[in-house]
């Protein structure tokens, strides 16, 4: 089958998603991005930092800003407000038809989302939908809506914990030598299967931002700061293998720990080996920078 792409990639693009990290320059002194990261750091800060908020009050929210990302559209605007965790039905609508997984495979490209969901995840979504109700987040949904799988079984699982514990203290369970690996063999099974985009929807960030409190709670911190040491470790290992990258945030949370709520930071957009962007000021622009790199053409306004 011939693949009608105007710009197919010259490597696999591997995008890892983060959910709720600001900007480290929006972070107040002593924050989790104060530690070393040899790999993701030096992007970040060469990189781009863009408005979240979008002009509308209260604080961003990943439903909309995940929206945002995956469309290039202002989700906010249509929904009147910042919406989330989970797409509702309106957002739904919005990536069923314009979503980037849904808009490539109309294209002919290969996409697929890396993240390991276990059986719980499949009964508890059964279990909704016996309800009528959904509570897949934004990533998952679209790749359901381009007829893809989840648990693609070519590439290797990634757990979005990254190795840590899901749940407070955030244990790690994994070596940090684990994550080099993974991101090298994430890489070459994405060249192996020709795919044009790999997604990692990266969300236990969000999770330990939300445990913010004052006093600083220090193991919330150093969770923190181990989480972002393993996406550093793992963006290595990919980019050594040869992959292309963008990293990405939908909404500020982790950076700023003396609070339990989502923050109106702007978030960062870093790349390595992919054509760098024009002057982009916040996440739609960025959004749809990301569908413009393979030459899709722009869905119409909302």
């Amino acid at each position: 089958m011939s693949r009608p792409l105007i710009q197919p990639p010259a490597r696999p693009l591997i995008w890892l998603a983060l959910d709720g990290v600001g900007h480290p320059q929006d972070a107040p002194p002593g924050s989790v991005w104060d530690t070393a990261l040899p790999t993701l750091r030096p992007l970040v800060d060469a990189g781009l930092t863009l408005d979240a908020a979008l002009g509308v009050p209260g604080l961003p929210q990943s439903g909309t800003g995940q929206a945002c990302w995956l469309t290039g559209q202002d989700a906010v605007r249509l929904m009147g407000e910042h919406f989330g965790p989970q797409p509702g039905p309106t957002l739904r609508r919005l990536l069923d038809q314009w979503s980037l997984p849904v808009r490539l495979g109309r294209a002919g490209g290969r996409v697929a989302l890396a993240n390991f969901y276990p059986p719980a995840y499949f009964a508890a979504q059964a279990e909704q939908a016996s309800r009528g109700r959904s509570r897949a987040g934004c990533f998952p949904h679209s790749v359901l809506s381009a007829g893809l799988p989840l648990n693609p079984p070519d590439l290797p699982p990634v757990p979005p914990t990254l190795g840590l514990n899901y749940t407070a203290p955030w244990q790690p369970q994994w070596p940090l030598d684990n994550l080099t690996r993974l991101g090298a063999e994430l890489a070459q099974a994405a060249r192996a299967g020709t795919y044009d985009l790999v997604m990692l929807d990266l969300w236990l960030s969000d999770a330990i931002g939300h445990s913010g409190a004052q006093p600083l709670p220090e193991p919330s911190l150093q969770a923190g700061r181990e989480y972002l040491r393993r996406v550093d470790t793992l963006l290595a290992g990919a980019l050594d293998a040869g992959a292309a990258a963008v990293i990405s945030s939908d909404h500020g949370n982790l950076e700023d720990l003396s609070v339990r709520r989502h923050t109106r930071a702007r978030v960062p957009l870093a790349w390595s080996g992919v054509p760098a962007p024009g002057r982009l000021t916040d996440v739609v622009q960025a959004g749809a920078w990301l569908a413009d790199m393979w030459g899709l053409p722009a869905p119409p306004d909302l």
